[in-house]
């Protein structure tokens, strides 16, 4: 806010006006960065620095100015009444001014201040009728020199912020389009970066969630510069489009790093609305406490501000929580009833769209209850969403009329509002950027499609009925594997925070080495800033394009041939697979799915405890005996789908905790080619994913850190005597990233760790560092076949939808065909005398033993020789338990 442009008044008789102009200033610029406490002692000292007794105009404007900015900031620390009064005040001294220009300035900024508090009461209409009383005075007053016109900047800002709580995106831009327009002309930067930020969610609001990002993040990044303390507020507005995007964990890490600021600036409005949005994120991450408790302190804070909407809002979350542990049945106070009372003060508000929330939780209590004609009742109340409604509003509305559907027994009715509920997600994933954003998504369908395969499932009883069930397995399942990745978008400030951020890790993992631990500390702080700014780049730097159509199961079954697939099913307590084999479709309810998921894991800790090639004889053997127990209770348990495979190749789409079975290793599949894939629809994708020629034919890796003793390189550089070899300091990620890019067949023998929090910063070690999982991305023609020898790498983080991240899954993401990896650990000596086996199969076998060993017959003997799978199969048979590798994609 500039300074007054009355008269300097050291000589007029009437006192010095400049201390209190001075603390005026200073109380100001304290506000507009954040630090709201230090703002209101500036100006309770300014009001005392007032001359006394003195009716000057030019010592009343300063008056009503300091009294129009303590408003606000008593208000934030304190009640809105509180801010209300000083405004009171301010509005009677107003009237005490002759005519003029300063007087509708004046005015005006009374105007704008009461659309602020009401702003921040969540009143939106009353803030807008503000605005509209103040701006068209300021607008009167701008070109006078008693004008103001960076406070008509603020008023088209707020009231553009209050267009967006309404829902009104076109009258929004139009306001904050002419703020950033006054406010550049002024040469005000705060205002525009403030600006930015609301450009942000009037994209959420239309439901374009990367460009939301792109300016959350762009209004960040200039606070850090000049305003750290508005940080926190950009955060609360990335974690709301976090949510949209199905992002909880990102979204918690936002939020957890912004709630303690909030809490030292005692910004109370702020800090409440931070707590709401956290326990959203506690809400889709399962941690219900967490959510409880986040939601009744937002509740309690603003009932003690008066904020009567935002408590109703909070009110609404708590309900959210406690309907969740209900249906999931916890005992508690949840009810239809207390939901209708909610949804009646939500509505007597305005709160519209919340009052057909709180509704439609009550109508899912209803059902839970039995009290079908309640809820049906109550879901006739709930409107048709608008366009611009939240995500998970409309699949909420979709989900309450299937479940009553189910009540009624209309099975049909059932499934039409789930296909429909699910194309709608598919339009809204179709406008998503990075490969994160496409995945989380599926959290907002996760209730919807459980539903609908749960239903099928159940009735299923004839092939016709499998083909049902393999058709909605593949509507909800992986839906992410089915983009097309678009031409890279080249960013120089990503690739600098990349080289950061591995220089980061490589120095932490030393660190932890020599157990430094005040510098493990700051370097996971650093680690876990760089890899929040790695991902928001991402999410508009890897673009990705049209979604190819979801296979129908005739499509499937015509393209799998002589193979057979097995597709795994588990909404409910007991597993079950889709098994095609041998011109039938057959469903298959194997048992209970705790018992097996339980066994899967066991074996994966144990396979974990038997990698190191050292491990002492003793040890060895009682953890394989205990590894072979649980490959045999899991062998016996998956008999009756082993049993209708025949002889066949197989290719197996797992789901959830099965992705970290090691396939090969089960006594009934040992020495099978087999082939895992996210989704059967994926798989048909790989198979036809071709490489476009120009190419290397083979592209040999070895990372620092492995003994040369039993590095698979040697043996490898015979099979492949014209290979490209990248190794010790020539293997650094840019040179391996470019040699990868169009290759045929890439071999990276290295150590991989796989990152289960965030799966697109699990790494490949390299001469400079980890090679990411984001990185990946970066490849113009990803290589047509790649073959990890690390551990687990194969591993992926499963979220809801069974979409799986993680490294091998960003290649396959990114267009590679198939890739070879572990989902356990695994020995360097056992990976590589399992990777020399495999090669060998790969290009010599026996149909293709007589071929010329040179690179000229590469292709012929490739084609002739073992496909991945098969090569794979025979290379695991000979150590089941040390070498736990599968094939992932074509196969």
């Amino acid at each position: 806010m500039p300074a007054p442009r009355g008269k300097n008044h050291a000589e007029n008789g009437h006192g010095d006006l400049r201390p209190a102009e001075e603390l005026l200033v200073r109380g100001v610029g304290a506000s507009n960065v954040g630090r709201t406490a230090e703002a209101t002692k500036l100006l309770h000292k300014a009001l005392r620095a007032l001359p006394v007794g003195t009716g000057d105009p030019d010592a009343l404007a300063v008056r009503i100015r300091i009294l129009s900015a303590l408003s606000y900031t008593e208000a934030e620390t304190g009640a809105i009444a509180d801010g209300l009064i000083h405004l009171g005040t301010a509005s009677d001294l107003v009237g005490a001014l002759p005519d003029g220009p300063q007087r509708l300035t004046l005015r005006g900024r009374i105007h704008h201040q009461q659309g602020l508090l009401y702003l921040r009461a969540g009143q939106s209409a009353e803030a807008i009728e503000a605005y509209n009383q103040g701006i068209p005075l300021l607008e009167r007053s701008v070109d006078d020199p008693a004008g103001d016109p960076e406070l008509l900047a603020k008023s088209l800002l707020n009231r553009g912020l209050a267009y967006i709580e309404q829902g009104k995106p076109e009258p929004a831009e139009r306001d904050v389009r002419r703020c950033i327009e006054l406010a550049t002309a002024r040469a005000v930067p705060r205002i525009v970066e403030k600006a930015q930020g609301n450009l942000g969610e009037i994209a959420q609001l239309t439901g374009d969630i990367p460009t939301a990002l792109v300016h959350f993040e762009q209004a960040e990044r200039a606070f850090r510069r000049t305003a750290p303390d508005l940080v926190p507020r950009t955060q609360i507005d990335q974690a709301r489009a976090l949510l949209e995007a199905g992002l909880a964990d990102e979204a918690a890490r936002h939020l957890d790093e912004a709630l303690p600021v909030l809490r030292r600036l005692r910004l109370s409005q702020d800090l409440a609305e931070a707590e709401i949005v956290r326990a959203a994120a506690a809400l889709l991450q399962g941690e219900l406490e967490l959510a409880r408790a986040m939601a009744s302190s937002a509740h309690r804070r603003f009932v003690k501000r008066g904020s009567a909407p935002w408590a109703e809002v909070a009110a609404l979350t708590r309900m959210q929580t406690e309907t969740s542990a209900a249906l999931g049945g916890q005992d508690n106070k949840a009810s239809p009833t207390r939901a209708e009372r909610l949804a009646e003060r939500l509505a007597e508000l305005g709160l519209t769209d919340e009052a057909a929330k709180a509704t439609m939780l009550g109508v899912r209590l209803a059902l839970r209850q039995g009290s079908i004609e309640t809820a049906a009742r109550m879901l006739d109340q709930v409107p048709p969403p608008s366009k611009i409604a939240p995500t998970d509003h409309k699949m909420l509305r979709r989900l309450c009329r299937a479940e009553l559907s189910l009540a009624r027994g209309d099975h049909k009715r059932v499934l039409s509002e789930a296909r429909a509920g699910l194309d709608e997600l598919s339009r809204v994933r179709d406008r998503m950027g990075g490969l994160d954003l496409l995945c989380g998504t599926a959290i907002h369908g996760y209730e919807l499609g459980r539903l609908a395969v749960r239903l099928v499932l159940d009735g299923a009883r004839t092939q016709r009925d499998a083909r049902r069930l393999l058709g909605w397995q593949e509507r909800t399942r992986a839906q992410i594997y089915r983009y097309e990745p678009l031409p890279v978008i080249d960013d120089p400030e990503l690739a600098s925070r990349v080289a950061e951020l591995r220089g980061v890790l490589r120095t932490l993992q030393q660190a932890r080495v020599e157990r430094r631990s005040v510098t493990v500390t700051a370097l996971e702080r650093r680690s876990a800033v760089l890899q929040r700014e790695v991902s928001r780049l991402g999410w508009h730097t890897s673009q990705w394009g049209r979604p190819r159509p979801v296979c129908p199961p005739e499509a499937i079954i015509d393209r799998l041939g002589d193979r057979a697939l097995v597709s795994f099913a588990g909404p409910g307590d007991t597993l079950a697979a889709v098994v095609v084999a041998g011109g039938r479709t057959d469903l298959v309810r194997i048992g209970p799915l705790r018992e097996t998921l339980e066994t899967a894991k066991q074996l994966h800790a144990d396979l974990d405890a038997l990698a190191p090639d050292e491990l002492v004889a003793p040890l060895a053997a009682a953890v394989s005996e205990s590894a072979n127990r649980r490959l045999t209770r899991l062998d016996a348990l998956l008999a009756p789908v082993v049993d209708r495979l025949g002889d066949r190749d197989v290719v197996i789409v797992p789901g959830g905790g099965l992705y970290q079975v090691p396939w090969g290793s089960l006594p009934s599949l040992r020495g099978r080619p087999l082939t895992v894939a996210p989704s059967a629809t994926a798989w048909v994708g790989a198979t036809d994913r071709r490489v476009p020629d120009g190419g290397r034919d083979v592209v040999l890796v070895c990372g620092p850190g492995l003994p040369e003793s039993v590095t698979e390189l040697t043996r490898l550089r015979a099979i492949y005597p014209d290979a490209a070899v990248l190794d010790g300091a020539d293997a650094t990620t840019d040179a391996v990233l470019s040699a990868m890019d169009g290759a045929k067949l890439v071999h990276i023998a290295a150590h991989g760790t796989h990152e289960p929090a965030n799966a697109l910063f699990s790494r490949l070690e390299l001469a400079d560092g980890g090679l990411l999982a984001h990185e990946l991305a970066r490849l113009h023609n990803p290589p047509e076949q790649v073959v990890l020898a690390s551990c687990e790498l194969a591993l992926s983080h499963i979220r809801p939808g069974d979409e799986a991240l993680g490294f091998a899954g960003a290649l396959l993401a990114a267009g590679s065909r198939s890739v070879v990896a572990a989902v356990c650990r695994v020995g360097d000596r056992s990976s590589a005398e399992t990777m020399t086996d495999y090669h060998r199969w790969l290009v010599n076998s026996p149909a293709a033993r007589d071929l010329a060993d040179t690179m000229a017959d590469f292709h012929s003997r490739l084609a002739s020789g073992a496909a991945p799978s098969a090569a794979l199969a025979q290379a695991t048979a000979a150590d089941p338990l040390r070498r736990p590798f599968i094939c992932l994609g074509a196969g």
